[in-house]
């Protein structure tokens, strides 16, 4: 069978089962065992397929996966987020346009703790947007930054995304997550300044208000309360990888079990808490790994079948740059997001493109981290970006979706300048982890 022929076949099932509602995992699953069969020689070609998805789930590096999700889920749970967003909010005072600086500073920080772009989103959504309205925001300068900054739990670690990712392609966990880190706060510095714009040339679009001023010694406690003992988490998480006192899988029980502390001072541990953040990332884990046990063995059936290697043969046959061969990818991506869900373009392409971006000299962990601004500028891509949807679901009666598909360009267009500024100065990237 000619490479063509065995890519239509596997692509194409995946595709046509995903057509008739059958769910992301299960699909590849259903097609790996036709593969399978038609490469590998039947039962026997399907029992190799098995233990091979076997051997890929009991992985180490998934470990980090569970404890990342708890982590966020305690953190939402638990009322730790709330008590950072307050503390904020207090904090700036009568800064023209407070409110939206609040979700992307407190935002960039819940993003750190959660790594789920999702539930940052619901969760800022339904705790900024009605004080907004209240205040009188307009719907961009209050729906924007919190479809924008909940893309950054995508990038800034800890992100399961990105351990997802990494054990997909098979490249170091650690060092795509510690890739993030600085062009995360880059992204959320260019989040600022748009703000910034866009209350100088509209300052009606975020009207100031009175606030009740606070004391010097006031500010400092809240600081060193509400704001401090949460990002620190972060922070010596983060800074125990770098340093190499962490792997990534020690990093994340670290975090875990530093929320929970908090949690435990703060005294919002409740039975209930705990029981919905275990319920919470458990279910997101287990898809995960199912997520896995498929790409593992589509990954094998393409190169088995020839068709990784043919693909890769004919994408090279054209003669172009490799920027230009970059450029076509990302566009891919973004294609695919328009459309499809990250997880699901992950799998479709991984598999596909990282031996094409090494054959092209690129380097694995920084093209890791473009395909991760691809999938977080796809969350808000219309029409079908997830994100796009979760914010629907939590903004005030009456607000349509070209409301939240307007809002969601300059955010979008603040992205695409970070990946123009990564093609221009990949070492942003590969800096801290030291490549």
């Amino acid at each position: 069978m000619e490479w063509y022929d065995a890519l239509g076949l596997l692509l194409g099932s995946i595709l046509v089962l995903m057509a008739i509602g059958m769910p992301v995992a299960l699909a590849f699953l259903a097609a790996n065992v036709i593969g399978a069969w038609v490469f590998m020689g039947g039962w026997a070609g399907i029992t190799q397929m098995l233990n091979n998805g076997f051997g890929a789930v009991t992985s180490f590096a998934l470990v980090p996966i569970p404890l990342f999700l708890l982590m966020g889920e305690l953190f939402f749970h638990t009322g730790l987020g709330n008590r950072m967003f307050s503390a904020i909010d207090k904090l700036l005072g009568r800064v023209p346009g407070r409110l939206s600086y609040v979700t992307v500073i407190g935002g960039t920080g819940f993003s750190t703790l959660s790594g789920s772009s999702m539930g940052s989103t619901a969760l800022l959504g339904s705790l900024m947007v009605p004080e907004m309205i209240k205040r009188g925001y307009k719907k961009h300068m209050s729906i924007g930054p919190i479809m924008g900054t909940g893309g950054l739990a995508i990038i800034i670690p800890p992100s399961a995304l990105a351990v997802l990712l990494a054990t997909l392609a098979r490249i170091d966990v650690g060092a795509l997550l510690l890739a993030g880190v600085i062009p995360g706060l880059i992204l959320a510095g260019l989040y600022i300044l748009l703000i910034w714009f866009q209350v100088k040339i509209d300052p009606e679009a975020a009207p100031a208000y009175e606030v009740t001023p606070m004391s010097l010694a006031e500010k400092l406690t809240l600081v060193l309360r509400d704001v401090i003992p949460m990002l620190s988490v972060m922070v010596l998480t983060v800074a125990g990888m770098i340093g190499g006192v962490f792997t990534p899988s020690e990093a994340a029980a670290f975090g875990a079990l530093g929320v929970l502390v908090l949690a435990v001072i703060y005294r919002g541990l409740s039975w209930a808490s705990l029981k919905n953040s275990v319920h919470g990332a458990l279910k997101v884990t287990l898809m995960a790994y199912l997520i896995v046990f498929g790409s593992a063995t589509f990954s094998q059936l393409l190169a088995f079948s020839g068709a990784s290697r043919g693909l890769i043969n004919w994408a090279t046959g054209f003669e172009l740059a490799p920027l230009m061969m970059l450029l076509v990818m990302f566009g891919v991506l973004l294609m695919l997001g328009m459309f499809m869900e990250q997880i699901s373009i992950m799998l479709l392409t991984v598999p596909i493109f990282f031996p094409l971006i090494q054959t092209l000299g690129f380097d694995p962990v920084w093209f890791g981290l473009v395909m991760l601004l691809a999938l977080e500028i796809s969350f808000t891509t219309p029409p079908f970006g997830l994100l796009l949807f979760v914010m629907k679901g939590v903004a005030p009666p009456g607000t349509t979706m070209r409301d939240i598909y307007m809002a969601a360009f300059p955010y979008i267009g603040c992205s695409l300048v970070l990946v123009g500024i990564l093609i221009a100065f990949p070492e942003l990237a590969l800096w801290l982890p030291g490549r």
